[in-house]
């Protein structure tokens, strides 16, 4: 019997679900079909059009992949962990069972050297508004557009001057073995929560899969991005906030870095502080504590 693995289309997505059954095969000796991938078509792909906000937030990319699972079409769902609603939202009777090593969480620029090189009033192409605020408080100078599709379509973007530059995450142009761009460093641009780390998502009562993925699960990665999970969801927060967080592990100790930001970047709440790796009511303390000292035009982004 096949161990199924569901995923998105693009191919970022697929390459991701490879990571997956290579690690489950090398996890377990099983032969490379024995794990199937079966490709669903999320909304999110479909319509490369509208401002995910319009279209229901990140359930765009998870929706079509849930309803799968819970069916039983399939036994467990890969996703890139940034893009997975907060635990609140998340549907009954799922939870992810694993996450993949982390990869590079920072952006990379595609366009220009650094965003101090981008031409004074140059245009940004992107669909985040964590990377929207970022640029426009590093640059209000600098002006944001709305860019979505997938990573061929975003550099296709700036290569026919639809756009002078944009942002992608490091780790998916790695994972498609891209070379543009230049990273940006962290202390520059504070990464999305979970960015470059992949999860595993099985059925809750579904133990036989979710002891198959316990093999191939990375602690500290998992560790990390529980923290970061937890504190978006204290602040209500989704993709229509621009909201950055990472969680730096040394041993059992944690440098969290947060930040909230208002969508023009004019205004920002930013913190650091020490937690314990598994603190995660730490991490939604913080939350909270933020969103009580943010000014208006951030907290209204939560309420």
């Amino acid at each position: 019997m096949k161990f199924r693995l569901g995923t998105r289309g693009s191919p970022l997505a697929l390459h991701q679900a490879e990571m997956v059954r290579a690690a489950l095969v090398a996890a377990h000796g099983w032969d490379e079909d024995e794990v199937a991938i079966v490709t669903i078509s999320t909304r999110g792909d479909r319509d490369r059009v509208a401002p995910l906000t319009e279209m229901g937030g990140k359930a765009v990319w998870t929706k079509e992949l849930d309803r799968a699972l819970l069916a039983g079409e399939t036994d467990a769902s890969v996703h890139s962990m940034k893009d997975v609603e907060s635990d609140p939202h998340r549907p009954a009777g799922l939870g992810i069972a694993a996450m993949l090593r982390r990869a590079d969480v920072r952006d990379r620029l595609v366009g220009a050297p650094s965003i101090e090189a981008l031409p004074r009033g140059a245009v940004i192409g992107t669909a985040s508004p964590r990377r929207a605020a970022q640029v426009r408080r590093l640059r209000p100078d600098l002006s944001t557009t709305l860019l979505r599709g997938n990573v061929a379509t975003r550099l296709a973007a700036v290569r026919e001057g639809k756009v002078d530059a944009t942002l992608l995450a490091a780790a998916g142009l790695d994972r498609l073995g891209i070379e543009e761009g230049t990273a940006v460093a962290v202390a520059t641009m504070l990464p999305a929560p979970a960015q470059g780390a992949i999860g595993i998502d099985a059925r809750t009562h579904d133990e036989a899969a979710r002891e198959a993925l316990a093999a191939v699960d990375h602690r500290d990665t998992s560790d990390a991005v529980r923290l970061e999970r937890a504190f978006t969801a204290a602040l209500g927060g989704d993709c229509h906030s621009p909201v950055a967080a990472h969680a730096e592990l040394a041993g059992d100790d944690v440098t969290f870095h947060a930040a909230l930001y208002a969508e023009d970047g004019g205004e920002a709440v930013t913190r650091t502080i020490t937690l314990d790796r598994h603190d995660t009511a730490g991490a939604a303390a913080l939350a909270r504590a933020m969103l009580d000292a943010a000014p208006g035009s951030i907290a209204r982004l939560f309420a």
